[in-house]
């Protein structure tokens, strides 16, 4: 099925190709989960609609998502590197099992509020750029939240302490051994996955992005809320290949990078405060939520000792785990750009 959706997918692409003739520059773009607000609001409009209108129609742009073509996010950027799509997007630590130093962008708990966490994203940019040409021969446009990543349970809790020895569905990696390091059982699954495996008690909870979760309908099969970023900000590198990147002209270059900021990364991270909020609005009741009919999950309150709890796993377990997996350029860079604004150096 994933075969036929992709050649189905491929084929519309390149009728977009022909279509786009006239234009100058004719880009396909995969992005991310089409059902979230990453997607909807900032991917979508940034591609199909503000780059074309600010070259005058000289960039056109054909997008569809990575889950509507059928492939795994896991797997966007191999597809890139080969040559199957000119830009594309996926989440950071989807791609860790082949390029673990892309990890560190978004290691749990490890800021807490969207004006930190966009400075590490721009801090961490010479490890994203050194990593994408080296594993996928691709140059980083951009580097973007979704929400942050919060717990989701079909079971009652009342705070960190009670998802120990608890099923709980992790996106990646480091916020597998962030669960266990607090004592929960972690389990790696997709995100589409994750509805049907909470109702039918396969696990007992799940982190991912509070409005996400909401727009995916997490409300109707999960009954408790913890909003605590353990998962961190579900970040998304943008990247285009180096072979398109190469063979665009100057102007089309300096398009793309004039605009890629104003028109998309500030709107995401100006916004990341409001989805913050809205998601568990809509997710609670508690609050006006503006994307529809709320839901009535209840909300836990976080304290004080789950934060310093949450950090300790962070420090004594994350942190040296994902520096075991890379290299001693990529830790320098750590060292030296990102460790100084959240006081994590790696010590060798």
């Amino acid at each position: 099925m994933k075969k036929t959706l992709l050649g189905l997918t491929l084929s519309a692409l390149t009728a977009g190709l022909v279509q786009g003739a006239a234009a100058d520059t004719s880009l396909n773009v995969v992005g991310t989960w089409s059902a979230v607000s990453l997607h909807k609001n900032f991917e979508k409009p940034f591609w199909t609609e503000t780059l074309p209108k600010a070259s005058d129609g000289q960039i056109q742009v054909q997008m569809t998502t990575f889950d509507q073509m059928g492939i795994e996010g896991s797997d966007v950027f191999t597809y890139l590197k080969n040559g199957l799509f000119n830009v594309g997007m996926t989440f950071s630590d989807y791609v860790g099992g082949e390029a673990p130093a892309l990890e560190g962008l978004d290691l749990p708990m490890m800021t807490t509020d969207p004006e930190k966490a966009r400075e590490v994203s721009e801090a961490f940019m010479p490890i994203a750029e050194k990593t994408m040409q080296s594993h996928y021969n691709a140059h980083v446009l951009a580097i973007a939240p979704n929400t942050p990543q919060v717990v989701f349970c079909n079971t009652p809790i009342k705070g960190l302490g009670d998802l120990q020895g608890k099923k709980v569905r992790a996106s990646g990696r480091t916020t597998a051994e962030f669960l266990s390091a607090i004592g929960a059982q972690s389990t790696v699954m997709a995100f589409n996955e994750v509805p049907g495996s909470l109702e039918r008690g396969v696990i007992d909870c799940a982190v991912t992005g509070s409005l996400s979760g909401y727009n995916s309908g997490w409300q109707d099969v999960a009954d408790y809320l913890l909003p605590l970023p353990i998962g961190g900000w579900d970040t998304v590198i943008t990247a285009v290949s180096n072979d398109t990147w190469n063979s665009l002209d100057d102007q089309t270059k300096q398009t793309i990078e004039d605009q890629i900021e104003p028109g998309f990364i500030d709107p995401v991270w100006n916004n990341l405060a409001k989805d913050e909020q809205q998601g568990i609005a809509c997710l609670t009741g508690n609050g006006e939520c503006e994307h529809g009919n709320p839901g009535d999950m209840t909300l836990v309150e976080v304290t004080d000792a789950d934060r310093e709890r949450a950090h300790q796993a962070l420090v004594s377990a994350v942190l040296p785990s994902w520096a075991s997996r890379i290299d001693d350029e990529t830790i320098s860079l750590w060292n030296e750009n990102v460790a100084p604004l959240v006081a994590l150096p790696i010590v060798k």
